[in-house]
């Protein structure tokens, strides 16, 4: 049976740390057990760098709050180990469709093409995703998560952080090589480091209405802009779990936020919408007026800021938790190989450089759906009106209607991490993209790609068996021994999976997808980083190239890598 997330309570345990007179140290710390913390912590620790949790309250979060959880942060999770959970007990979805006032004006697909393991997006209440997560973190024994921990000092007096935290005990201080504060839009770590967050607050209001209902609905995201149950207003419904419907209302900045979650009011809006006789029970009421806004700086020393803590959007386009699950993905295998003696730490600059670029994207995309949604002049209202008018018959209209930019990875291009291209490619797979997926066998058994690939760089080789291409298993093979390994593993054909090489793993792209979306020919070798991103690519395998390739993608000091006598950061 299911456990019931959203009202468990967690028991306040006396840590050992509590009791002696030196501070202890810690690697890391992590402020904060939401979806974003837990999954910082979960990466650490799978890495093997024990890691303790802290946060101030004792339970899980309660409404559905971030429901829409898109295909990059679910192969995340399934690094994490709870990919399945999430995916089973979520509603898959590619589809959504537009309307203007009573018609439907156009659909669009987000995943057209077969040959993925995850959909476009799973529709799942927070408290699950945070649910399962949890369970993950407490079955690593290198993980300590300690419940009614608050945080509430902060200094840095040399080459630690001090942390002083409140139990209901007492207080005790914590020592840490690093933290990642991922303690929400409120963060009381931003607080007391002396940050803020700065952006546009929009004056809009919306209600968000779970409610209970069986209904025949698919499992499609359908938005309206300015239909006959809600004139001049926008309305959003997704499907969720457990016959729970998310539906939301836009207000007017003029609303009263206090009487719009009165129950006969939200109950008449929602009649207004499914129709009179129509049966169904409120679950969860909010009403939220968003920013879209960040730091100017994700790092303060050995304080990192991750998700909410670091940076705000609209919920539009299902940006919030989504980007913040990929700040600790991109975080984490950098913070590990600094701990471990590795890397530089100039490699943790990276982590503010890539993911405040990010940021930077999902604000502009954010920012742009908000202003079509919500237009404040008549000019932008007639401007948006004419373009949902024409999108019912013409492709370049659908172009301009902006109901939420759906959520997608960044592509770090740009990062100082990538050693850039010296052979011609095409498509996507370009440096500083995350790597696709698709179908393989092992052994004639059918897997994929990406479940293939850990929590290491891995340099991934397309071999058609020919005597050219069998020449590099050697220099392959030992890669794996390098100071920081990079695991190979052999993509071959359909037509030769009966090669098998002593010392490597071996897939076989049965259907051929693989190579044709990372346009590789017999020969062409990706190397990629622990968090999946590419950050070379050849067409042949050169053992020189890989190693300063791999000088670069971790931040080190080169001039053949970098071409400027300077760190690859600078």
């Amino acid at each position: 049976m299911e456990k019931d997330y959203q009202h468990l309570r967690f028991d306040y345990l006396k840590s050992p740390d509590e009791v002696v007179v030196t501070p202890v140290r810690r690697p890391v710390v992590v402020v904060g057990a939401g979806p974003v913390g837990l999954s910082m912590a979960i990466d650490l620790a799978q890495q093997g760098v024990p890691v303790v949790v802290l946060d101030d309250d004792c339970s899980l979060s309660t409404g559905s709050r971030a429901i829409c959880f898109a295909k990059r942060t679910l192969e995340i999770f399934d690094r994490l180990g709870c990919g399945d959970r999430i995916a089973e007990k979520g509603v898959s979805w590619n589809v959504g469709k537009v309307f203007y006032r009573d018609e439907m004006v156009y659909a669009f697909d987000l995943l057209p093409e077969a040959g993925h393991r995850r959909p476009a997006f799973v529709n799942l209440q927070q408290y699950y995703v945070e649910g399962y997560l949890l369970d993950r973190a407490s079955s690593l024994p290198n993980l300590d998560i300690r419940w009614k921990n608050k945080v509430v000092g902060v200094t840095q007096p040399g080459q630690h952080v001090e942390l002083h935290i409140e139990t209901p005990a007492g207080s005790y201080v914590l020592h840490s090589d690093y933290v990642v504060a991922a303690d929400g839009s409120r963060s009381a770590m931003r607080k007391l480091c002396g940050l803020e967050s700065k952006g546009q607050t929009f004056h809009d209001r919306f209600l968000i209405a779970d409610v209970r209902m069986k209904a025949d609905f698919p499992p499609e995201r359908w938005f309206w802009f300015d239909p006959p149950f809600h004139r001049n207003q926008s309305v959003l419904l997704h499907r969720q779990p457990d016959n729970v419907w998310r539906i939301d209302f836009q207000l007017g900045w003029d609303a009263d936020p206090v009487a719009e979650k009165e129950p006969e009011k939200v109950l008449a809006r929602v009649r207004a919408l499914l129709g009179q006789d129509a049966e169904f029970e409120l679950e969860w009421v909010s009403v939220y007026t968003f920013s879209c806004l960040r730091m100017d700086s994700f790092r303060k020393g050995r304080v990192f800021f991750a998700g909410d803590a670091a940076h705000g959007v609209s919920p539009f386009g299902a940006r919030g938790a989504n980007s913040g699950v990929q700040d600790a993905d991109n975080l984490a295998w950098k913070l590990r190989l600094v701990i471990e003696a590795k890397a530089p730490e100039t490699l943790l600059d990276s982590y503010c450089q890539e993911r405040e670029y990010a940021a930077d994207e999902n604000i502009l995309n954010s920012t742009r759906s908000t202003d079509f949604i919500t237009p404040k002049t008549p000019v932008s209202r007639t401007f948006r009106d004419t373009v949902l008018r024409l999108s019912r018959h013409y492709e370049f209209a659908r172009r301009l209607v902006n109901s939420g930019r759906l959520s997608r990875p960044s592509v770090l291009g740009h990062s100082a991490l990538n050693t850039p291209d010296r052979d011609v490619f095409r498509g996507a797979m370009v440096p500083g993209a995350p790597a696709d997926d698709a179908p393989v066998t092992v052994g004639g058994n059918r897997q994929w790609f990406s479940a293939r690939l850990g929590n290491e760089f891995a340099g991934v080789y397309f071999c058609d068996g020919s005597d050219a291409a069998l020449g590099a298993l050697t220099e392959l093979t030992a890669l794996a021994s390098a100071s920081i390994p990079v695991r190979c593993l052999i993509v071959l054909p359909a037509d030769a999976a009966g090669l098998s090489f002593r010392g490597i793993e071996s897939v076989v792209d049965i259907e051929g997808m693989l190579a044709n979306r990372f346009d590789a020919t017999p020969g062409t070798f990706y190397l990629l980083r622990p968090d999946q991103h590419i950050c070379a690519r050849w067409r042949r395998f050169d053992t020189s190239l890989v190693a300063d390739a791999m000088v670069r993608a971790t931040g080190m000091f080169s001039d053949q890598a970098c071409n400027t006598g300077q760190p690859c950061l600078a």
